[in-house]
């Protein structure tokens, strides 16, 4: 296959998960908010569930093919631009104070689920071990989740503020089931084409898998979060939003890492590249968009901006100094 047949199948992909991505959001959101399932429970749980799809299918298929570069570099690549990128955008445009409590089980589990994989990386793979520590953070923020919104549920029907709902219609059923099922198959469409022609367009250019899946793949895949985020700015839901982003970001670490080690039938190699570069930027940004934000129970404007600047120069150090 020449070049421009390989770009054109790997634009593809990236329209097929972006297409596919929106179509399994609305038909997720639209199940979350007809069980009435506050928003910041709705952009934590389902959306993330949602968002995360592509990242979690185009990992696992570069795992199963032996891509372990692009698998992990996509996981890990699509936290750091979640946060660095689309996480700098809504703080940029919507800063503000915040329930401290709200944010700060998801968090620490973020956190921790970063420093677990910094630690994996000085020990240059993903242990079995290592996996189930995530795993288990992965249930905790399930169960965290579940307990949250059964609290806030019974204090709306406490305080008689439940919203109203109306029994949809077997037509609207109809189109979201559709929807649910049209979004998933062109995820995973567009994952394999994503996976198979990014390596073959990493092959042909002379530039790492690594690299591939830090930027182009992880950004991409990383597409429907930044289509929720820009939403959730021009609807001024900075609670949609950052819930999103920081349930995808645990999501990407604490359930795709170990199973793409499941996937591989061993302990996940990370190289030394990711190891220098990938997972402390990964640590790094985090660490700028929450710690602070925990403190002082607000998320300000500058946060964003050291993100985007953070986020430009690790693109920059990755592309032109680190490019094995």
């Amino acid at each position: 296959m020449n070049l421009a047949v390989i770009l054109a199948l790997f634009l593809l992909g990236i329209i097929l998960i972006v297409k596919g991505g929106d179509f399994f959001v609305d038909a997720a959101s639209w199940i979350a908010a007809v069980s009435g399932i506050p928003k910041l429970i709705i952009g934590a749980t389902i959306v993330s569930l949602a968002t995360t799809m592509p990242e979690m299918l185009v990992s696992m298929m570069a795992a199963l093919q032996g891509k372990v570069d692009m698998s992990i570099g996509n996981a890990v690549g699509s936290v750091t631009a979640n946060i660095g990128l689309i996480m700098a955008i809504s703080l940029f445009f919507m800063p503000g104070p915040i329930r401290r409590m709200d944010y700060l089980p998801k968090a620490v589990l973020m956190m921790g689920a970063a420093l677990m994989i910094v630690i994996a990386g000085f020990q240059g793979h993903v242990s079995i071990f290592m996996s189930i520590v995530l795993l288990i953070i992965f249930v905790i923020f399930i169960f965290e989740n579940i307990n949250s919104a059964k609290r806030t549920l019974t204090a709306q029907s406490l305080d008689g503020s439940s919203p109203k709902r109306s029994r949809p219609s077997g037509k609207e059923v109809t189109t979201n089931l559709i929807k649910f099922v049209l979004g998933a198959v062109g995820i995973v469409v567009g994952a394999d084409l994503l996976v198979d022609n990014g390596s073959e367009l990493a092959r042909i250019v002379g530039i790492s898998e690594r690299i591939i899946g830090v930027t182009i793949v992880a950004v991409g895949t990383s597409l429907p979060e930044l289509v929720t985020t820009i939403t959730a700015v021009a609807k001024k839901q900075s609670s949609l939003s950052v819930g999103n982003i920081l349930g995808a970001n645990i999501l990407d670490l604490s359930l795709i890492m170990p199973l793409c080690a499941v996937v591989s039938g061993k302990p996940l190699p990370i190289s030394q590249a990711s190891a220098m570069a990938d997972l402390p930027a990964c640590l790094l940004v985090g660490i700028i968009a929450v710690v602070p934000a925990m403190i002082s129970s607000k998320f300000s404007r500058w946060q964003g901006i050291l993100l985007m600047a953070v986020y430009l120069a690790y693109v920059i150090i990755t592309c032109f100094f680190m490019g094995a």
